[in-house]
């Protein structure tokens, strides 16, 4: 009977392929280069992670510094917002998180694999379908606390949402993140006064 993956060295090369790709890409992956620069070989990431594409998805997936995972442990703490002023706070919080220079080294590499999933979403599409979608209900969850049908607060999540990951991305090309740091605030000043109209 085979022997089981172990964990420790599961996690490990978790974190090590994590680091090449944020350094390489995915463009150019390949498992043969990849698993001689962690010291192992393709037959054993295989055995640990099925596919590449898992690999990648699963290194990004246990990113501990990770906005969403950040955020849903400040909720465990001070609870979620309860009115429009605390839902402005929350945004700010959020997008302060990105500022983090780890988390906008990944970046790159997430909007790499967007465009991966919509070439080919049967690769990573998954992977940032999901992450939109776990962003975009929590902030529908919110938007329900506030008083909001299902449909108000799904449609202003998702402008909450789409508009601050456009405002993410736009940088990447022109580095101009001060720019896009005046423009969420004006976003979050457009869009406030409909949070009051139904709490």
């Amino acid at each position: 009977m085979p022997r089981p993956p172990d964990p420790a060295k599961r996690r490990d090369l978790l974190d090590r392929i994590r680091a090449y790709v944020l350094r390489n890409g995915l463009t150019d992956l390949s498992l043969r280069p990849l698993a001689r620069a962690l010291g192992t070989s393709d037959r054993m990431l295989l055995y640990y992670f099925g596919t590449k594409e898992r690999m990648v998805a699963e290194a990004l997936a246990v990113y501990e510094r990770r906005p969403l995972l950040r955020v849903r442990g400040l909720l465990r703490t001070v609870g979620s917002p309860t009115d429009p002023a605390g839902l402005r706070r929350f945004a700010e919080e959020v997008w302060r998180q990105f500022s983090d220079p780890g988390v906008r080294a990944t970046l790159p590499l997430y909007l790499e694999i967007t465009s991966a999933g919509v070439l080919h979403p049967d690769r990573y599409g998954p992977l940032m379908r999901d992450t939109v979608t776990e962003w975009t209900e929590l902030l529908a969850s919110f938007f329900r606390d506030l008083g909001m049908d299902r449909d108000q607060a799904r449609t202003q999540a998702t402008v909450l949402a789409d508009a601050t990951f456009g405002l993410l991305i736009a940088p990447l090309a022109d580095g101009h993140w001060d720019r896009a740091d005046t423009a969420f605030r004006a976003l979050l000043d457009a869009l406030e006064p409909g949070w009051h109209t139904t709490a």
